[in-house]
């Protein structure tokens, strides 16, 4: 029998790009848009994105397509220069069947005239409406992420990486495969001039406790969060327990008679500086999280099951991430069918966890 040597073999798909060849001049490019139109947290990990963008193309005009509820973080990354703010098709889950409803987006995009678009994904979103878009508006390099053929919508197609692999490290793969170098994977964020972080309330030393996320099935119960409030302020910290207007009534319940709530009170810029001074962050997996570890906030994550822990993991401050492993994870449901196993954690296991990331020790 005949025997083959081993050669190794590249079996992406031939329209994927390789990396050497072709890679665009981002040294002079003037304006380069990045896209992510998700959430806070979405938007804050693209942190170390535009830093290694800024150097790769330090005279360009970068801007952030981002949806209006992502829109907001972008203040708070330094190297942003503008905002594009819309809905677009490909995150919502009703349309107007025969509309075109991007047909507003392309015209301002391509009345901006922009050199390159940067298309920002995670594993289980697609790129390729969104290269649609940017082709749609002239612009000439569209670079995305994706395992699936999308034609020439793409003009730099990158494989897919391995689906848990951390977002910030796939965003920075992706510019690196068409040469732009990383410049570390940590997250920033500023704290604004103007922040009005209420000290007078929360003192020198406090915590914040933030019970709210963007969907059911990753809270994790009102009533543990509140047992956590009383044990860190039994420890000797104010406990401000933050959430917006629409967690009014969540926010008072955890709070209880012994923490400080603050709901609806502060912008995305106050809540920066305040999570800055906490000597502990207790969150579920959310926005909250992400703005912790990128201003050196010590943090504890409650992550159920909805999503992978290596995807999301906070990684540039003191944390830890508590979840219980089970068979349906990760489910991406808005609403758990079961009874949150995945979120099966006691209250005393977080003031443990909270703890030992404390930024004082206790006494």
């Amino acid at each position: 029998m005949r025997v083959l040597a081993a050669v190794p073999v590249d079996l992406r798909h031939p329209a994927a790009h390789r990396p050497g060849h072709g890679d665009p001049d981002w040294a002079a490019m003037r304006r380069v848009l990045v896209v992510r139109p998700d959430n806070v947290g979405d938007v804050l990990m693209t942190g170390p994105v535009f830093r290694a963008l800024r150097a790769a193309a330090p005279f360009a005009q970068l801007v952030l397509l981002a949806s209006p509820a992502g829109a907001a973080a972008a203040a708070l990354l330094p190297e942003v220069d503008d905002v594009v703010t819309a809905s677009v098709s490909w995150q919502q889950l009703d349309l107007v069947p025969g509309a075109d409803p991007d047909a507003a987006l392309v015209d301002e995009l391509a009345a901006r005239g922009f050199d390159a678009a940067v298309v920002l994904t995670s594993f289980s979103q697609s790129p390729w409406p969104a290269a649609e878009v940017a082709r749609r508006a002239g612009i000439p390099v569209r670079v995305g992420t994706s395992k699936e053929f999308g034609g020439g919508l793409l003009t730099h197609w990158v494989p897919a990486p391995p689906d848990d692999q951390h977002q910030v490290d796939r965003m920075l793969g992706q510019l690196a495969a068409v040469g732009v170098p990383s410049r570390g994977h940590a997250l920033h964020a500023r704290i604004l001039d103007d922040a009005a972080t209420p000290l007078a309330v929360v003192g020198v030393r406090y915590a914040v406790v933030a019970p709210g996320a963007s969907c059911p099935s990753r809270r994790w119960p009102a009533d543990r969060f509140a047992a956590v409030v009383r044990a860190l302020a039994d420890d000797g910290l104010t406990v401000a327990v933050t959430g917006t207007e629409k967690e009014a009534g969540l926010v008072a319940e955890v709070a209880g008679d012994v923490g400080v709530p603050l709901a609806g009170g502060l912008g995305l810029g106050d809540l920066a500086a305040l999570l800055a001074g906490a000597e502990v962050v207790v969150a579920n997996n959310s926005g909250g999280v992400h703005l912790a570890d990128a201003v050196g906030a010590p943090v504890v994550e409650l992550f159920a099951g909805t999503e992978t822990v290596a995807q999301y993991a906070p990684r540039s401050t003191r944390a830890e991430v508590l979840t219980v492993p089970v068979s349906c994870a990760p489910c991406r449901q808005l609403v758990c069918p079961f009874g949150q196993e995945c979120l099966a954690i006691t209250p005393a296991e977080v003031v443990d966890a909270a703890r030992r990331v404390r930024a004082v020790p206790v006494g």
